[in-house]
């Protein structure tokens, strides 16, 4: 079985994901659902092995051993970059591989709205862009950070894991640091950043309490900080980052999410019924209002604050989907599963 037969499928198929494992053939992910490669046989022990240890180096390697799994990002002949995650399961190697486009595409060419732009434009804050794994969080914010490469003189700072997009530098100057390669975790990445002297910083997630505050220190002192968050929406991505702090700290990373905060969009990929995916998104700006409710604590209010305050750019999660299924570019059964509030869904639809 051919290392570079497989990825070139990958590319030509226009699938999103490549998984490697004993016991199943080669499996793509295509619009969402997992779709064995056609013409190939189930992986023995033997045939894996070969395959996945073809994408690491010798330090890589010795990594897995030690760590039984591991993190990297893969250059295919300048067809294509995969994000690579390698891992034993029941002993055995096995492997998903995410394609990531080698052109940046614009807001326009995602589907997004060309609003989303306005958050690129401020030289200070906190911009999040938030939802489930593989829905595109980090495609927006290279995006966005495209833009800024192509419209402002800055030094961007990205701090990956892996490193996805690679951005060619126009009128800004870019830095890309790997942890792992470039740096040794997220929080060292980050407190190292001042004396870098950036402008613009994209940290490709939160994980943990230290980059959330060191995160949220540095929008505070006159840097734009772009990152993701696994979370459904924007009320849930202001608690869960205030739960990750002790009580006592709490209503200080309020006040300082309140005062940096400049939008969240909350994004999902659906299955299109001609084919394809769209994204459906949720877009939060930071408003008086919504600055207040976030320093009294008042999150589960937000959800009222975004269905109210359309004329000011916000968009509901739940309306977007709607207009989706009315239009008929998605089944109604789609639009269901990744609504927030059910209920009101079907009462919209209906």
């Amino acid at each position: 079985m051919d290392l570079k037969k497989l990825l070139s499928t990958v590319i030509e198929k226009q699938a999103s994901d490549l998984h490697l494992t004993v016991a199943k053939p080669p499996t793509l992910r295509i619009d969402d659902k997992l779709t064995p490669i056609a013409g190939e046989v189930a992986l023995d022990f033997e045939s894996a092995k070969k395959l996945i240890l073809q994408l690491l180096t010798s330090g890589q390697k010795e990594k897995l051993e030690m760590a039984r799994e591991i993190d990297f990002s893969y250059s295919f002949n300048n067809k294509g970059r995969f994000r690579v995650n390698v891992y034993f399961q029941k002993g055995e190697l096995a492997a998903a591989l995410r394609l990531i486009p080698t052109k940046i595409r614009t807001l326009r060419e995602l589907g997004l709205p060309e609003s989303l732009s306005e958050f690129a434009k401020a030289q200070q804050g906190f911009f999040l862009s938030v939802g489930p794994a593989g829905h595109g969080k980090t495609t927006t914010c290279a995006s966005l950070v495209d833009i800024i490469n192509h419209s402002r003189t800055d030094h961007i700072i990205t701090i990956e894991d892996p490193i996805e997009y690679v951005f060619t530098a126009d009128k800004c100057l870019i830095d890309q640091r790997e942890v792992g390669q470039d740096t040794n975790s997220f929080p060292r990445a980050l407190r190292s950043c001042l004396r870098q002297d950036p402008d613009v910083i994209f940290v490709g997630e939160m994980r943990d309490y230290e980059t959330i505050a060191t995160a949220a220190t540095l929008a505070e002192t006159g840097h734009l900080v772009i990152s993701t968050l696994h979370t459904n929406n924007a009320s849930q991505t202001i608690d869960r980052m205030v739960d990750v702090f002790p009580p006592y700290q709490q209503q200080q990373i309020r006040f300082q999410i309140a005062n940096t905060l400049l939008g969240i969009v909350s994004q999902r990929l659906i299955p299109k019924i001609k084919g394809g995916r769209i994204v459906a998104c949720e877009i939060m700006k930071a408003t008086p209002a919504v600055r207040n409710l976030i320093r009294e604590g008042k999150t589960y209010q937000l959800d009222n604050i975004i269905q109210t305050s359309q004329e000011e750019g916000m968009i509901p999660l739940d309306l977007a989907l709607m207009k989706f299924v009315q239009n008929k570019i998605i089944r109604y059964e789609d639009g269901l599963a990744y609504a927030l509030d059910r209920k009101n869904f079907e009462r919209m639809v209906k």
